[in-house]
């Protein structure tokens, strides 16, 4: 996903640092990848180049609109001094000073960085008990926290930018103002998934990670709200790979799709509690062997969900969360319908008699769907309350009759 999302921002015109993997990925084959799209953006850019020059203004510019000449010259220079619009680099998210170098080296290269995308990813299939250590520890290095060094090297950044930037109409060249007030400080597209938003037996600590980094955007949300600072968390669902590079052409029934289509690793052999054919824990593995069977169970496109980030980064007012497929926005759905019914069944249980819309819930037998039970009891035992106090009064009555009849006597 993640080089599919740079090679939109290369076929867009942007000026891109597209980081690799420490151990996996070489600037050599990262140049490679990218050297079709690389190519046919430096076409383009000559040929805009080159409209300026003759014309004096971008032929984008439709006659009867404002220009902002300032704006494009800045872009147009950036570009000029940079021919080559990729800047490949690796580094290790897990290790927050290599994370810093890339973006030091970014913006000094560059002049300015706009949008930050954190694509990384990594997940062990098995049941939670199967998972030692070593596993569920990797897996929250490099989700989470290599989320967390992102924005610890990152941030500081986008504040300073942004106090620098305030005042000015436009971003110098960046990403337009959503009308908030002040410069855009920076964008985050945070690739989280569909199990950040539901639980997936046989990838419960992947999950975890994914529930975590989803808390973590969220909460920040609010913290750099008044910086200008805009977070979207990416949640992509039963991706096929479409691009220049696909190797998946159906051949591979029943194996696990490559390493660079999905970054999961199946464990060893499932403990005994867990080995039979049809165990939930082995959801996961059955699901991955699925989708590698052929395109048809992976509808949504990578190619046109990385052209949505891309339009989702460049927009005035980004979402929380994206959602991307039809499968990502059904489950996401589902599961929150779930919750919703889940607490109107079980809400009167979080209401004592202390609270009087708690009472009033409870003896309309509110329950949420629920048979009304506790509310008939509570009302059969308010009758009886009542009869027992026309009781005692009649018994009253009927006492202080004798005690006047005894006068009288």
């Amino acid at each position: 996903m993640g080089r599919s999302v740079a090679k939109a921002a290369l076929h867009h015109g942007d000026l891109v640092t597209a980081v690799g993997r420490v151990y996996e990925n070489t600037v050599s084959s990262i140049q490679r990848c990218f050297a079709p799209a690389c190519a046919a953006a430096s076409a383009a850019a000559a040929a805009v180049a080159g409209d300026v020059d003759g014309n004096g203004k971008d032929e984008d510019v439709r006659d009867g609109e404002e220009e902002d000449d300032g704006d494009d010259d800045r872009n147009i220079n950036i570009k000029k001094q940079h021919p080559a619009p990729l800047l490949p680099l690796l580094c290790d998210v897990r290790v927050r000073e290599t994370v810093e170098e890339v973006v030091q080296r970014s913006i000094a290269h560059w002049g300015r960085v706009d949008v930050i995308a954190n694509c990384s990813g990594y997940g062990v299939i098995g049941a939670a008990e199967d998972q030692d250590d070593a596993d569920i520890r990797n897996q929250f290095e490099v989700n989470f926290w290599g989320t967390v060094n992102i924005f610890y090297a990152s941030l500081g950044y986008f504040r300073t930018r942004r106090e620098k930037e305030e005042g000015d109409d436009m971003g110098e060249g960046g990403v337009e103002e959503g009308g908030g007030g002040g410069a855009v400080g920076g964008r985050y597209l945070i690739f989280s998934s569909t199990s950040g938003a539901l639980g997936v037996p046989g990838l419960g600590p992947y999950c975890a990670t994914k529930y975590a980094v989803e808390g973590l955007v969220e909460s920040m949300l609010y913290e750099l709200d008044t910086f200008n600072v805009r977070l979207t968390l990416v949640e992509p669902g039963h991706v096929r790979r479409d691009d220049d590079d696909d190797d998946d052409n159906g051949d591979n029934v029943g194996q696990l799709p490559s390493a660079d289509a999905a970054h999961f690793s199946v464990i060893r052999a499932p403990s005994e509690p867990y080995a039979a054919p049809t165990a939930p824990a082995g959801h996961a593995k059955r699901m991955v062997q699925w989708l590698g069977e052929g395109r048809r169970h992976r509808p949504t496109s990578v190619v046109r969900s990385a052209e949505v980030v891309w339009q989702v980064a460049h927009c005035g007012f980004p979402p929380l969360r994206l959602l991307l497929g039809a499968f990502a926005v059904e489950s996401v759905r589902d599961r929150l319908r779930c919750v919703i019914e889940e607490i109107e069944d079980w809400k009167y249980l979080g209401f004592g008699p202390q609270g009087e819309e708690g009472k009033e819930e409870v003896e309309d037998g509110a329950g949420g769907g629920g048979d009304g039970r506790e509310g008939e009891m509570k009302d059969e035992g308010e009758d009886e309350e009542m009869e027992e106090e026309e009781e005692a009064a009649e018994t009253k009555d009927e006492d202080g009759k004798n005690e006047e009849e005894k006068e009288e006597g």
